[in-house]
């Protein structure tokens, strides 16, 4: 009975199962404890509806986020290589309408990506108009109420602007002349910022707008440098022959001189501010029209030679062992038998940081010997190669000073060269240098560079368009950014001191 009963209750406890898949036939069948058997039916049933669950909801929210997507918008490119700048340095209002930011007015914004192989965007936005209120104010003394907005009147005097004019204002001094020149943002110089760059300063940028914008006559029997021209700035009263004194003046170079312009900026940026400012002009007195280099005139600067058009008589070899002196290092007076000259021991090494970014060789190689130069080149033309074989007493070229300031240099003549290959630079620059400023090596290390020269350079209307617009801007930045990182290996390799330097 009890055999009889366990038989046919055995079909009946399998009855469930009949319909079951093989392994489940099997793992429910099995020789197994029931509680093990139904842990690992559990645990199977709860991972596969954890896997149909997530099956489920990722199939729900892509179709959600799709009508949202919309046409992805593709790159037209008949509108050039970068739609959102004309080459030609206007600037156009972004549409921020629905886009939920809200973008501060009149400023010009850079952004730049590390690691981008294209250029970075940048946008502007434009003030809008408002009721214009009578505000007096002078270039002079200050730049405006706001620099969006500078009155459309300002006097500007020779002797605020680099001492291009006589100091004296008093009784019975020279009277500042007027000076008209337009509001900032329609003029060559694009001033769309309440704020200018922290690197230029107020009487940068008005220096710059006098030397872009203000109109200019030539002075006659001018002593300018051979290839340039002395341009007087300001309107003249009729009959009253150009002179500089009583009106600020400039160089007016030749337009292979443009990286004057470029100096000027890259030199504020490294924080060495030993250039005259230099801003980019198309001058109606060349006839090809072409936009050439304007260069302030400082009237405080020493007098130079004819040979070598420097304030300093120095050679090479006194040079090197002045180095070796670290004259007027700690306020440390040299003594007579050094040949230490009036000019600070940090004067050299920024010199020849500013020279080897842009290969300026017409300052302490002007006779071409560290580098192979081109037929075209002056030393080349002027026979000064031959002379490589006594290199000590090679003679440096236009060391200048102030009449009022011995110990600080002035960098004139800053003609770069960018077309120079790598392997061709001139390491003869940095022969004797051991220190190097702080300030100048820490931007080339911040990787900052190349957005600073944008964000500087943007300000010169016509340097940007003379230069091919962005795309032309960027390669020159690219040629310096590579000096700079040989510069630092150079710097590592050598074990010099970067150290601040402002004495």
């Amino acid at each position: 009975m009890t055999r009889a009963s366990g038989q046919a209750g055995g079909p009946r406890s399998r009855r469930p199962c009949a319909f079951c898949a093989p392994w489940v036939r099997a793992l429910w069948g099995g020789r197994r404890p029931r509680t093990r058997r139904n842990l690992l039916l559990g645990t199977a049933c709860a991972l596969y509806l954890g896997f149909l669950v997530s099956q489920v909801g990722r199939a729900s929210q892509l179709h959600a986020q799709s009508p949202s997507r919309g046409p992805r918008l593709g790159r037209d490119p008949a509108r050039g290589p970068f739609p959102e700048i004309p080459l030609d340095g206007t600037l156009a209002a972004p549409d921020s309408a629905g886009t939920g930011t809200a973008l501060q007015p009149n400023v010009v914004y850079i952004t730049l990506r590390a690691r981008r192989g294209k250029p970075a965007h940048i946008r502007g936005t434009v003030r809008p108009k408002r009721r214009k209120k009578p505000a007096a104010a002078s270039v002079g003394a200050g730049f405006g109420v706001r620099m969006g907005t500078p009155p459309p009147q300002a006097e500007v005097q020779g002797g605020r602007l680099g001492q291009a004019g006589q100091q004296g204002t008093g009784r019975g001094g020279p009277r500042p002349r007027l000076v008209q020149l337009p509001p900032a943002g329609e003029g060559n110089i694009r001033l769309y910022s309440a704020r200018p760059p922290s690197w230029l300063s107020g009487d940068d940028l008005r220096s710059l707008r006098l030397l872009a914008d203000a109109a200019g006559s030539l002075q006659p029997e001018s002593q300018a440098p051979r290839g340039a021209h002395l341009l007087v700035l300001g309107d003249l009263e009729p009959g009253t022959p150009p002179r500089c004194g009583p009106s600020p003046c400039a160089l007016l170079k030749q337009p292979l001189d443009m990286s004057e312009v470029f100096a000027f900026h890259l030199d504020r940026i490294l924080g060495l501010n030993r250039t005259l400012p230099s801003a980019s002009r198309r001058s109606e007195f060349n006839r090809d029209g072409r936009p050439c280099p304007v260069v302030l005139w400082d009237s405080s600067l020493a007098p130079t030679s004819n040979d070598t058009h420097s304030s300093v008589a120095l050679t090479w070899g006194a040079y090197q062992h002045s180095l070796r002196q670290r004259c007027w290092l700690h306020g440390r007076v040299p003594k007579p038998e050094w040949g230490c000259t009036d000019v600070h021991h940090h004067e050299w090494s920024k010199m020849a940081l500013f020279d080897f970014l842009l290969q300026i060789y017409n300052r302490l190689d002007r006779n071409c010997c560290g580098f192979r130069p081109r037929k075209e080149d002056a030393c080349v033309r002027n026979g000064l190669r031959l002379n490589c074989h006594d290199q000590n007493a090679a003679s440096l070229s236009h060391i200048i000073q102030r009449k009022h300031d011995p110990r600080h240099l002035v960098f004139l003549d800053n003609k770069g060269f960018f077309d120079r290959s790598e392997d061709n630079l001139n390491f003869k620059l940095l022969e004797g240098i051991k220190e190097f400023p702080e300030s100048a090596v820490s931007v080339l290390k911040s990787q900052h560079l190349r957005q600073k020269l944008l964000q500087s350079l943007f300000l010169d209307k016509v340097y940007w368009e003379s230069q091919g617009g962005r795309q032309g801007i960027e390669k020159l930045i690219d040629v310096v950014e590579r000096r700079a990182r040989i510069l630092m290996t150079y710097i590592n390799a050598h074990g010099a001191s970067v150290l601040p330097m402002n004495e």
